[in-house]
């Protein structure tokens, strides 16, 4: 039988932090109080979010140079539930998966999503992937994939693309997220216009396969693996994109895939403007697109970009509905344990930028009081809002702890009894 975390270990667990978790509630209420802002009403905002986990972000990742396989990692599609479920069991942030294909590909998916079920998990966007070659597959993405100059080799992505709506159809997903590695790496490679041009084309084809309430998430990405030119390199392209295809197509902003030092959340702010926001990949960066634990490295962008979310949100801007998922790669640490990180950092984000007075805020813009309307910004940023996130966990029936109940637990232990190594496990991304 197949190592699961109880129900009773967890409200054991939970037991032994009950009072601490109390005490260190009331005194931020107080403190929260003295400001105008009502603790249980930031605790009820908290448990309303929500975040989905990619399917492949539970297996061990890697880079362009090695891949160094976890212990009682996932080998296939079932797997990968189990561990997403044990994410949402204790964090109950993240009830959504978001599968890729074609490697979480099985015969049945209404099977499958009743499999979801059972882990109190729901589907999100369907991913497709055009940026390798498949095995079997008859022609190669080695020079393109949707902008290949030979329209053989387009065909066979955009059937790809549209076998990929058709299982997310299945699976009670709504979207689809279309990412392409396509480029050139040489002045000269690719005619720039044209390679755009033939984006369009096989695009306008996915999207008119579209069912009436989905929606498209064209992603960008600056770089790699094309190093002089990339076909969707920024938001520009991508928001020209999703303008000429029509009201369903969004465009989906990844953290990593931007210049350094980019103002990510000005992007947000002009998406949000056109109504042309799909959502978020969260993840975090020093370099490039490094796929790093989201809050890991700086934190205060991620506030920032919530900041706008949030406003946006609270003025109820027309079209707003973006939608959130995790894209990580794990190395060296627990896939799960990032994730869970991850998925509490995101929450933290998300209630430290709803403390912010929009009202004070707006007439210290107004006014020029440049200071005030930083330092409004600024304290919502350093206030510790863990017990709210660690509250709303234990009234939806998470874990206050998730990282240390999960390691008490011993399900990686157990896991790996359970899930012998095999070659070529469909975990992960390398």
């Amino acid at each position: 039988m197949s190592f699961a975390i109880s129900a009773d270990f967890l409200a054991a667990e939970n037991a032994k932090l009950e009072a601490a978790q109390a005490e260190d509630y009331q005194a931020l209420g107080r403190q929260l109080s003295r400001r105008g802002i009502s603790i249980e009403a930031m605790t009820e905002r908290a448990m309303t979010y929500a975040v989905a986990v990619p399917t492949w972000g539970v297996g061990t990742g890697g880079t362009r140079f090695a891949r160094f396989p976890g212990p009682g990692e996932p080998r296939n599609i079932h797997d990968k539930l189990e561990d997403c479920g044990v994410i949402n069991q204790l964090t109950r942030v993240t009830p959504t998966v978001s599968p890729h294909f074609p490697w979480d590909k099985v015969a049945d998916y209404n099977a499958l999503r009743q499999e979801a079920a059972r882990h109190e998990l729901g589907f999100d966007a369907v991913n497709s992937n055009t940026f390798q070659d498949q095995r079997g597959q008859r022609h190669s993405y080695k020079f393109g994939s949707l902008t290949h100059a030979v329209k053989a080799t387009r065909m066979q992505a955009v059937e790809h693309n549209l076998e990929c709506i058709e299982i997310g159809r299945q699976l009670g997903s709504t979207a689809l997220t279309v990412w392409i590695a396509d480029g050139s790496n040489f002045p000269g490679q690719s005619n720039l216009n044209a390679a755009f041009d033939r984006y369009m084309d096989s695009l306008r084809i996915v999207y008119d396969a579209l069912p009436t309430d989905w929606l498209v998430f064209l992603e960008h990405k600056l770089y790699e693996p094309a190093f002089y030119s990339t076909v969707i390199s920024d938001w520009g392209s991508s928001f020209m994109a999703a303008l000429e295809l029509g009201p369903k197509a969004r465009c989906l902003v990844d953290l990593g895939h931007h210049a350094p030092n980019t103002n990510i959340e000005q992007i947000v702010a002009r998406l949000i403007r056109a109504g042309k926001l799909a959502g978020f990949h969260f993840n975090d960066s020093k370099y490039g697109d490094d796929d790093l634990d989201s809050g890991s490295v700086d934190p205060f962008r991620l506030f920032l970009v919530f900041n706008e979310l949030v406003d946006a949100e609270l003025r109820q801007a027309e079209g707003f509905s973006p939608a959130y998922m995790i894209d990580q790669s794990h190395n060296v640490t627990d896939p799960i344990e990032s994730l869970m990180a991850s998925a509490i950092e995101i929450q933290r984000a998300f209630v430290q930028a709803s403390l912010i007075d929009r009202e004070l805020l707006s007439a210290a813009q107004d006014g020029g009081d440049v200071m005030l309307g930083h330092r409004i910004v600024k304290q919502a940023f350093i206030t510790d809002v863990s017990p709210i996130l660690a509250e709303a966990r234990r009234r939806k029936g998470g874990a206050i702890d998730p990282i240390g109940l999960y390691r008490s637990s011993g399900y990686r232990a157990e896991k790996t009894k359970e899930r012998p190594p095999v070659e070529g496990t469909s975990a992960g991304i390398v």
